[in-house]
């Protein structure tokens, strides 16, 4: 999502233009609607029946275990992510621009893809006990559980720490290092009372996505058999447990929202230091080939083990395919197809939300584009629990179609329409609609000749970014795809559950591809630099 840059040339009208607004407020609520209606089912279970649901000892133990994993992988991310961070930037570690790369692209792999490989590779009779078996080694330690869940979301989540670590290093002023060297503080002394200060809000920031991830992820804990907020959900959905499902979706709301709270009081208080002095890099001396070990053993653990399995696969289990889980080219195409109607859906309701925003900023505008958000916030598997209740309850003639999926992505993925239009909005100087108008043409007129064109990259960059992670969405695509209707993601999920995990190895590769494209764009509309 781009961010957003005040140009100072954006102030807002005073008049509110009635149709832009109730066009606003028609998004909004389509929007938050079959959320709400969530919280009517739960209120409809009866207070004593509630509490006894939520104080059962087995939805106690599933979040004290979503509590514990998101604590174990946060810390885990902040272990991996800002030494990495601090490597490639503020130190002489040789190709510092290759390992900026590589230690960024796990965030390419789909963290479901990455659990299919290590249960793979590490499970029981994987490829690497297999690799083993011959010297004697007959079991390698547990994969599933919480010890492999911990493992494989940290590996693909810890690159949020690392994106935002590095990005407050490259920013800061190193003339205050110098500055506490001088009066003889060791370069550990320097980097806990100088440094430390300067990275928090950018660690916590970071931290805290990983943190949502983790709350949000579905595919990871079901395929680690680990019983987390989103598996158990699920499940319960699944074996007619409406009431408990439903219950535990708002606690999981509640949670979400509060670490969402969390981060954004750490963002409004966050100081950068920018366009100060980057001094000489800290020669690592003897510790040049440690450090070099360390960026080497997280690439590679993080890329070549999903890959080697994919490959593995290629190898050998595409030849034997056949029957109902022999791929179609069509998963690719019914992906492409829905992925694509989302993006169009997504940037035209987001239109008249982003500019009403942009240059009519108001309490109510901005209550509009919060709501806009909702649907973003919460887990993938609590929106689709969401909308099927909705759905088979007040939208049945459209139901189990395209345009409920469809209708279900676009809530979902919104606010990265949004975000990129509301961005490239506040770029245009208000002045040259107006020189338009002057001219005689219509406000709809000045806004398609001359506003319009100008926002032509943020447009698309945004439905870019939705249309490639709507190709990955896998617990809503789950729930509210149509009967018969299937997606890579889809394919994926069931090679996984019918234990044919070679079938998944086509699907998987494309959708890397996406996800890679995915980051292309990113680093394209952030202007990431990897110097």
């Amino acid at each position: 999502m781009a961010t957003e840059q005040q140009t100072g040339t954006g102030g807002g009208d005073d008049e509110q233009p009635l149709g832009l607004t109730v066009a606003s407020g028609a998004v909004a609520a389509a929007v938050v609607v079959p959320l709400l209606w969530l919280v009517r089912t739960a209120l409809n279970v009866g207070f004593a029946e509630a509490v006894a649901l939520v104080t059962r000892p087995a939805t106690v133990e599933v979040f004290l275990n979503s509590a514990v994993l998101v604590t174990l992988v946060t810390a885990a991310c902040i272990g991996l992510g800002v030494p990495l961070a601090y490597l490639t930037v503020r130190t002489d570690l040789p190709f510092r621009r290759f390992w900026t790369v590589v230690v960024s692209l796990p965030l390419v792999i789909p963290s479901y893809i990455g659990a299919f490989a290590f249960v793979s590779a590490f499970g029981p009779q994987g490829a690497f006990q297999r690799l083993l078996a011959p010297l004697g080694i007959e079991s390698l330690p547990e994969i599933y559980g919480l010890p492999g869940a911990v493992l494989v979301l940290t590996l693909y989540t810890y690159p949020y720490v690392f994106i935002t670590t590095r990005a407050a290093l490259k920013s800061m002023d190193t003339t205050l290092i110098d500055a506490a060297r001088t009066l003889n503080h060791s370069r550990w002394e320097a980097f806990k009372r100088v440094t430390v200060p300067q990275i928090r809000p950018a660690v916590a920031a970071g931290s805290l996505l990983a943190a949502l991830y983790v709350l949000s992820d579905f595919g990871t804990p079901a395929i680690m058999r680990f019983d987390a907020f989103t598996r158990v959900i699920y499940v319960e959905f699944g074996t007619f447990g409406r009431d408990t499902a439903t219950l535990l979706s708002l606690q999981l709301v509640a949670v979400t929202l509060l670490i969402l709270t969390l981060e954004s009081k750490i963002r409004g208080d966050e100081r950068t230091t920018t366009g100060g002095r980057s001094g000489a890099p800290m020669p690592l001396g003897r510790w040049k080939y440690p450090a070099l070990g360390f960026a080497a053993l997280v690439a590679t653990v993080a890329l070549l083990v999903p890959l080697g399995i994919l490959f593995t696969w290629l190898a050998q289990g595409v030849a034997a395919t056949s029957g109902s889980l022999a791929f179609q080219p069509e998963y690719a195409l019914n992906s492409v197809l829905v992925a694509a109607a989302t993006a169009g859906a997504a940037t035209l309701a987001g239109l008249p939300v982003a500019y009403l925003a942009a240059r009519h900023p108001s309490r109510l505008s901005s209550v509009f584009e919060r709501a806009t958000y909702v649907g973003y916030a919460v887990p993938g598997v609590v929106l689709g629990l969401a909308l099927v209740f909705f759905g088979s309850s007040y939208a049945t003639p459209i139901y189990q179609t395209l345009y409920f999926l469809v209708f279900a992505y676009v809530i979902r993925f919104l606010p990265q329409a949004i975000g990129s239009l509301r961005a490239s909005f506040l770029r245009v100087d208000p002045a040259l609609p107006e020189a338009a108008r002057t001219l005689g043409e219509t406000p709809s007129g000045a806004f398609r000749h001359v506003t319009l064109p100008l926002v032509a990259p943020g447009l698309f960059g945004g439905a870019a970014l939705v249309f490639l992670t709507t190709m990955k969405e896998l617990p809503a695509t789950l729930l509210l795809r149509p009967s018969g209707f299937s997606t890579l993601v889809t394919h994926i999920w069931t090679a996984y559950e019918q234990g044919y995990f070679g079938q998944a190895v086509v699907p998987a590769f494309i959708l890397l591809f996406v996800s890679g494209l995915s980051m292309l764009v990113i680093i394209t509309q952030e202007g990431y630099d990897v110097k």
